[in-house]
Order: C-alpha cells, then structure tokens, then sequence
C-alpha cells in the first residue's frame, strides 16, 4: 500500500493545493538550509495534514504525489563518513547517486555541513544508467564540491557501501520557501545486511531555516520530538558492529528493523 492511498483514506493529501517541480525548485530551493528530522507513526503524519494543508501544497509529478526513492551511499573503507556523523563532527559530507525511480531521472549529490550547523547540498545531473556508480564527470563533480573543505578526502577512496530505498511525497509552504518531506517504507542494503523503518512509521524531514517553522511546532505539539537521524548512518550503525549504535538503539525492534542479508526479512509484505 503506498502513503498516497493510507493518507488519502483520511483525505490527506487530496485536501492540498498541488505545486509544479518547476515552482518548487524557483521558491523552495533549499541548497543552505537547516533540517530537523523527526520519526512518527503514520497517524501522527494523518493529524498534522489538515493543518500543514492551509499553508503547504504537495508536490505533483506526473499525476503522482509521491515516488520512489533509490540511493546509493558512497563512503572510504573504513566508513568515515559515517564515523564523522556519529562522532558529532561540525564539518562532515555525504556523496550519493539518487534515482527517482518513476521518472527514471539520476543525479549525483554532495552533502556537507557547515560549521554553523547548516547543511550546504549540490547536485549535479546524471544518467540512469549510471546510477549507483562514481566514475567520469560524476567523480569529477564530487571531487571539486569536496577539495574546499575535505581536501584530504581522495575521492578515488569512495566506493558504494549502501543502497536505500523509500517513497516520498513533499509539500511545499511556497511563501515562506519551506518544504516538508515525508519518507516511507524505508529499506537498507548493506554489505552486512538489511535494515529498515517499520511500515507503520514515516521519516519526516522539515527544510528551511534556523529558526524551526510552523510545521514544526505543529510536530513538536502532536508529541513528535527532532531527532538525530541520518538515513544511512542510521541503518549502518545497525549492522556494522564497530560503529556506535546511541542513536539508534533505542528504536532497534521498536520502529527499526534488521537481518543478516542470508535471511529473508520479516515484518514487510
């Protein structure tokens, strides 16, 4: 069942105006921002709607309101993205390839974090079938994005260490520039194993600026809390036993899931 249907059934998303990609990408870019992340039950999503929908439109793509996901994580051998992340460092990056699945459309991204807590993203356009791979003009992207703050990074070093998967659907407050985005079905694959986000829970993701929004005063008031929570990180310190798990050990079994890859998983249809 995808979260169009489950929302809908409560007349979520129907209730919001739509926005174009165009529009939201002109008003809503969001390349410096400050993200608050937050994991909650579907019902909690169900409740805020009626509210965020007198000041958000949802995202439409082709007659859809949301889509798929996959990303491929790329990282040293010894994981340091991962590490400086879970360390706390002020200055870390993230380098993926994202493919949106429906639209068969790919592009390569660099994540980095300011020393003032921003997070700083740039893309640059890639080919499908070159998804999931770090090679020519996408190698060369990331190496240049990366030089100014990470020069000791060598960027030959990266190779993918994890692919993550989820649907998506984004609503956008077009007058403030905010976006808020809602994450479910979540899946890892790693070389270890699986890990993944409990169907009856979402990743939802606010987008803007220092000071927190509407949208997340209305999250902190239906009893959600922002929480650290990096996707890959996240599934990967679930099965890398040398990485520290604080973050996530207290939702291991509660919202989060994993198996070792020989084993099929449970609990997902």
């Amino acid at each position: 069942m995808t979260l169009d249907l489950i929302v809908d059934r409560t007349d979520g998303l129907d209730a919001f105006d739509s926005v174009s990609l165009a529009e939201t990408v002109d008003r809503a870019d969001l390349s410096h921002r400050v993200d608050r992340k937050y994991l909650v039950p579907l019902g909690t999503v169900r409740d805020a709607l009626p509210e965020l929908a007198t000041t958000h439109r949802v995202l439409e793509v082709a007659g859809r309101f949301s889509t798929t996901y996959s990303t491929t994580y790329f990282d040293t051998h010894d994981l340091a993205s991962c590490r400086a992340h879970i360390q706390g460092r002020r200055r870390r990056w993230k380098v993926r390839s994202r493919l949106y699945v429906e639209d068969g459309l790919c592009r390569v991204e660099v994540k980095t974090r300011s020393s003032r807590g921003r997070t700083v993203k740039a893309v640059a356009p890639s080919e499908s079938g070159r998804h999931g791979h770090l090679s020519g003009a996408d190698r060369e992207f990331v190496a240049r994005t990366l030089e100014p703050d990470h020069p000791e990074l060598d960027v030959d070093a990266l190779r993918p260490t994890a692919e993550i998967t989820y649907e998506r659907s984004c609503l956008v407050d077009v007058d403030a520039g905010r976006r808020l985005t809602i994450d479910h079905r979540l899946s890892s694959v790693l070389a270890h194993g699986r890990a993944w986000v409990d169907d009856g829970f979402a990743v939802v993701e606010t987008k803007g600026g220092a000071v927190p929004s509407e949208a997340d005063r209305l999250l902190v008031r239906l009893g959600a809390r922002p929480r650290s929570f990096s996707k890959y990180v996240a599934t990967a310190s679930l099965l890398y036993p040398d990485l520290a798990d604080n973050d996530v050990r207290a939702l291991r079994g509660w919202c989060l899931h994993c198996a070792p890859r020989d084993t099929d998983q449970e609990g997902r249809p």
